[in-house]
């Protein structure tokens, strides 16, 4: 994704989020990651220390696991840097 595009996508999700919960709320978030632990305990370690609460589920060919994590964020801007951090650090990962 461009980074004009991926402007546009952070700019869209924010006034969606403002416009939908009252902040601070509890937010879901959803990545596919290839099945690997280094990648999932990234995600797990983005997460850390928030209260946050992580499940994983593999798919059915076990080559790519699904990671939930319910969290409570403060803010549509704070949503939006934990999206961006796990895009920078895990490699692979598809944000749902």
């Amino acid at each position: 994704m461009s980074e004009e595009k991926k402007k546009e996508f952070y700019a869209k999700l924010k006034s969606q989020l403002q416009d939908t919960s009252l902040w601070p709320s509890e937010y879901l978030y959803k990545f596919i990651v290839p099945t690997n632990a280094k990648e999932i305990k990234q995600i797990e370690l983005i997460f850390d220390n928030l209260g946050a609460v992580i499940t994983t589920k593999k798919s059915k060919n076990g080559k790519y696991t699904s990671v939930s994590i319910n969290v409570q964020m403060k803010d549509p801007d704070a949503v939006i840097e934990k999206y961006k951090e796990v895009g920078r650090e895990v490699k692979g990962v598809i944000s749902l």
